[in-house]
């Protein structure tokens, strides 16, 4: 009995081995592009959420919440990566709504906040305006006039024309692929 109980505990570790690498397999872009496959209402919302892995309601959410999901497609937990870097270095990370202390239900929903962690991770990469720089899986923000900001993954997708990948995002419409890399200012490239 001893010797079976063995050789289920090795069955069962080799199988939660292979789960986690299927997770961890996943590239952003694929991971970004499964997500237009599911119906999103924008929902500018704040809502309680658990910590860590806490998500919004399915079926619910704004840009952020789409580079939020398809990071934790493959393995990595924004909320907590966030939440745990802005309480170590909160000075670093921008006093835009009065913030005394880190607020793990919506500091990884706001587009500066992801892209002070996406630096500080040394993610950073040019900002140009030659589509050849910009490759799935790269993250881009933009600014959409005044202090409205935006962001989202660059898909294995290309243009109707073939002359730049096309972006998974979610400005209103839920989460969707659309040709829109230059339509407005960028403000963040980062590639992790």
């Amino acid at each position: 009995m001893r010797g079976y109980s063995c050789i289920i505990l090795v069955f069962l570790c080799l199988k939660a081995s292979f789960a986690q690498n299927v997770v961890q397999n996943t590239s952003l872009e694929s991971a970004a592009l499964s997500l237009t496959a599911e119906k999103v209402i924008y929902d500018p919302s704040y809502f309680s959420i658990p910590y860590p892995n806490g998500d919004i309601p399915k079926g619910k959410g704004v840009c952020t919440d789409v580079v939020i999901r398809a990071y934790r497609k493959i393995g990595i937990d924004l909320q907590k990566n966030v939440h745990e870097d802005m309480k170590a270095h909160f000075n670093a990370y921008p006093n835009i709504w009065g913030l005394k202390a880190t607020d793990t239900n919506i500091d990884h929903r706001r587009v500066p906040n992801l892209m002070t962690y996406f630096k500080r991770q040394g993610a950073e990469q040019p900002i140009t305006q030659n589509a050849k720089d910009y490759i799935p899986g790269d993250v881009v923000c933009w600014n959409l006039g005044g202090a409205v900001t935006h962001i989202g993954i660059v898909a294995n997708k290309t243009s109707s024309d073939a002359k730049r990948y096309l972006i998974v995002h979610n400005i209103g419409n839920g989460q969707v692929l659309e040709d829109c890399l230059f339509n407005f200012k960028i403000i963040g490239h980062y590639r992790m």
